[in-house]
Order: C-alpha cells, then structure tokens, then sequence
C-alpha cells in the first residue's frame, strides 16, 4: 500500500465557550460585591456603558397634599390689641428692632450670616457621615502614652525597644536579662520599665507568658489573691478540667472555684490581638423575604445589590457617523456587543437567583414557619428538575449569595443539607435539624444524667432518626461539644 498525502474534509460539532460565555458564568457565581467591582470596571473601560440614574417612580407633584397657606402677617396695632400672646417668631412686619440688643449681630454684619456658614442653613452635610474615624494603631496608642508615661531618656529608649519587640497579640517573651544585654544596661531598670508598661492600655501587653498577663490583669483589677495565684500556676489543670485537683491546689470549695473560674473568662489573652483586627464585613443579601397578609412568602431581589446599567444607543449612532477609519468602526462594534452581552448577562443573572431562591423558600417553608428542628433534607438535583437547570448552575446560584429572612439572613447553600434515613422506612430527616436536636440534648440534660453518645442515639432512634454512634460523634465534634467525661467534669461544679 502506497502512502502519500492527502487532503479530506470533515464536518463535525464542538461546543466552545466563548468568552461572553464565560463572563456570563463568571458573573452567576460572583458575590454581589464581586459585581458591582466588575460593573466598576467595564463602565470605566467601555464608553457605550453608562449607569443606569433614572429616579425610582415616586409619588407626582399633582399627588401631593397641598401645603397649607402660610398666615397673614399681623401688624403692630393688632399684635397689641389681641388678647392672646403671638406665637414665636410671629413678630409684627412694622415692629421696631432698633433698640433691642443682638449679641450675634456685629458677627453677620449686618448680613444674616455669621461664621457658622451660609444664613438660609442650606448647607449640605450629606457626606459628614462618610469620614472614617482615623483609629490610631496598636504601637501608636502605646506610643502615644509611653511618651506621655516615661520622662527619662534611658527608660523611654528601652520602652521604645521592648515596644518594637512586642508581637501581635501583645507579648513579649524575651526575658529582661536579654534585653538588658543587648541594650548595654541593668537588668532592674529593664523590669521595672516593663512593669510600667503593662499597665498601659490595654492592660497585660508585653508580658513574657499566659500567667504574667493574666495575672497583670487581675492585679488592675485587685482580684490577685493567693487562691487565684495558685490557680493562675495551675493553668494545666484547668484545661483538662481537673476541677477537683484545682480545689484541693487552690483551698477553695466548688462556688468559689466557680466564681474564680467566671473571673478568669473575662480576661483577654491576647491583649493586642485584636486592636488592629478590621471589623468583620456586613453581609448584604442578594435576596429579600417577608411574609404577606395571607401567610404567604413573598421572594424579590435587594435592588441595592443589581447594578443598574444600560447602553447608549444614542452615543453609539453618533460615533458610528463619525467613525471613519475600518478599525474605529471595528472597535464600536466590539464594544457594542459587549455591553449588550453585559446587561443581559446581568438580567438573567437576577432571573435565576431569583427563581432558584423562589423554589428553595418553597420547599423549606417548615422551616421558615417554625423552625431548624423543620429543615428538610435537600440536594442540588431537587431544585434543578424544579426549575429546569442543570445542577452546576443552581451551585453557581447558592455560591456566595445570601437570603434576609423573618429568622435571619442566611447563605443560600445552608438550605441543602444531606438526608439522614428515619426508622422504619420513616421520612428522612436533614443533618442540620438532627445537628440542633443533639445540640438541644446536651444544652437540656441535668448534671446528674450526663448523656453519653449511645445514650443520644437511643432518644434520636426513639424520634424516629436512624443515625450511628459514630455520626453522633461526628455532629457533636463539628459543634465543639466536649465527650460525656469532660461535661460531667465540668458540671461537677456548679457555674
């Protein structure tokens, strides 16, 4: 057999994602933060997007009531002959003010304005409440009362070291003989320089362990007495929960330890850890939820989450006109196609959140009626044969969108929840209502009955869940629930 070229035509389909596609998928699956940074940033590269600033349909002007008829102004002849007081600042239009004292007169000069801005109090403030308060840092707030605290040069060289040298979470573990050495200076200047700086605010920063800054703390407090310092040497025991060990240690009967116990939970361990922490952001829902008159769910869309944009067709038939090379022409046509592909891409996107979220609020309507102990056992494929959609695109939906609920706000992939099986061929149960009810278990069980994992598992059985020890211990680990031992530990000593 000969071989040689040849050259054959062959027709078959593939599917591409384009990449509008892929910004369309991209977009699904985003954050409404996410969007609206990426709206930010095509309205600023594409001069055929403009945002969307039409005013909300609001009540007309011919809608209105009508404003009442300011009174006629009395004269002087009436104001003296009435036999009721004026009201105030109802003065007569021909009274006289040239005898009457104004303190505030020589500051508006004779103008009606003074040095508090414009007379007609028209000033505009609307952005007084978007100047951030300039919080100082953690080392500048030390800073600020080292200098104001030390007066000597020495010691404010060596609290201006130890304060380079503090970590995060406000300790300092280099000894004092460490920091004499490399400082070239005594050691007891060193420790009294520190015993001063851990009284600065926040109280307990730049001590060497957890028992120096706990106890500088409960000095501040005057709470440092020998029963606590023998408990503050026995930290140990007190996290494996030997509270019988720790009253026989500390010469203390099980409502003192107690209450010794109490103290030491409002201290802070880590006095700087959270000084310069950012503040958790606010989560804005995608999706809004209220109950109408007739006890139905009413499911919309947060506007302050959809990013409002449209193309201007108008700014595009001018440039088109004017348009005279092939490239400008060409590169209209791209940006056309593209903000068209951006406000529908954004348009379903909505439709869809809508829509799933509409079915899920459907099918957890027991829990939105009474509670998590309601919750039913739901999956992705449930909801996309319901609403017609392929399973990747309904994780896309409940990726990173969140519900404002009558009993919350919660993340949308929260109402899916695997199906625990029921006795006897009984309803299945959702793992996060049996996650609550082991919750509620533990939360109502008496000292004296502490109960045990097979112990859980015999009243869920009896409640009609068939669930296994093993998974019992699972939920209880995930909600950081301690074993039976240590909660009988613990309850040993009334709180």
């Amino acid at each position: 057999m000969a071989l040689g070229p040849r050259l054959d035509l062959r027709q078959s389909q593939s599917l591409v994602m384009t990449p509008q596609l892929r910004q369309a998928i991209k977009l699904l699956q985003s954050s409404n933060v996410e969007v609206s940074a990426f709206v930010e940033e095509e309205l600023e590269r594409n001069p055929l997007l403009e945002r969307d600033e039409r005013p909300e349909p609001r009540t007309t002007a011919d809608e209105r009531a009508p404003e009442p008829a300011a009174p006629e102004p009395a004269d002087a002849h009436a104001a003296a002959t009435s036999d009721a007081l004026p009201a105030e600042g109802a003065a007569p239009l021909d009274a006289e003010w040239d005898n009457v004292y104004d303190p505030d007169g020589a500051a508006g000069l004779g103008t009606g304005i003074g040095r508090g801005g414009r007379g007609d109090f028209e000033d505009d403030l609307s952005g007084i409440e978007e100047v951030a308060d300039a919080r100082l840092t953690l080392r500048e707030h030390l800073g600020e009362q080292i200098r104001l605290t030390f007066h000597a040069a020495q010691e404010r060289l060596i609290a201006a070291q130890m304060l380079a040298m503090v970590d995060a979470a406000g300790r300092l573990p280099v000894t004092d003989a460490a920091i004499a050495t490399a400082m070239g200076c005594e050691e007891a200047l060193v420790a009294g320089v520190r015993r001063r700086l851990q009284r600065l605010d926040p109280v307990g920063m730049f001590a060497q362990s957890l028992r120096e800054c706990l106890a500088v703390q409960l000095a501040e407090l005057n709470r440092l007495d020998p029963c606590m310092e023998a408990l503050l040497d026995n930290l140990d025991m007190l996290a494996r929960r030997d509270l019988r060990g720790l009253m026989k240690v500390c010469g203390v009967d099980s409502e003192d330890l107690a209450d010794m116990i109490t103290e030491l939970k409002r201290l802070d361990p880590k006095p700087g850890a959270n000084w310069d922490a950012a503040p958790p952001p606010m989560v804005v829902p995608d999706v809004l939820m209220r109950r109408l008159e007739n006890g139905e769910w009413s499911v919309e869309l947060n506007p302050e989450t959809l990013p409002r944009v449209l193309v201007n067709r108008g700014f595009h038939a001018r440039a088109v006109v004017g348009a005279k090379s092939k490239d400008d022409k060409a590169f209209l046509a791209d940006r056309l196609q593209s903000a068209t592909w951006l406000v529908k891409s954004l348009e379903q996107r909505a439709n869809t959140i809508l829509k799933v979220a509409a079915e899920i609020v459907r099918r957890q309507d027991g829990f939105f009626r009474h509670g998590v102990a309601h919750l039913r056992p739901l999956i992705l494929r449930d909801v996309a044969e319901a609403v017609s959609m392929h399973e990747s695109t309904v994780s896309r939906v409940t990726a990173n969108k969140h519900i404002a609920t009558p009993r919350g706000t919660f993340e949308l992939k929260y109402f899916f929840t695997t199906a625990i099986a029921g006795t006897s061929g009984n309803e299945a149960h959702s793992a996060e209502a049996i996650r609550f009810r082991i919750r509620e278990m533990i939360a109502q069980e008496h000292p004296d009955d502490i109960l045990s994992d097979d112990a859980i598992v015999e009243r869920l059985r009896k409640e009609g869940v068939d669930i296994a020890r093993r998974t019992v211990a699972k939920y209880r680990e995930a909600l950081r629930i301690p074993s039976s031992v240590q909660r009988k530990r613990e309850k040993a000593v009334p709180a």
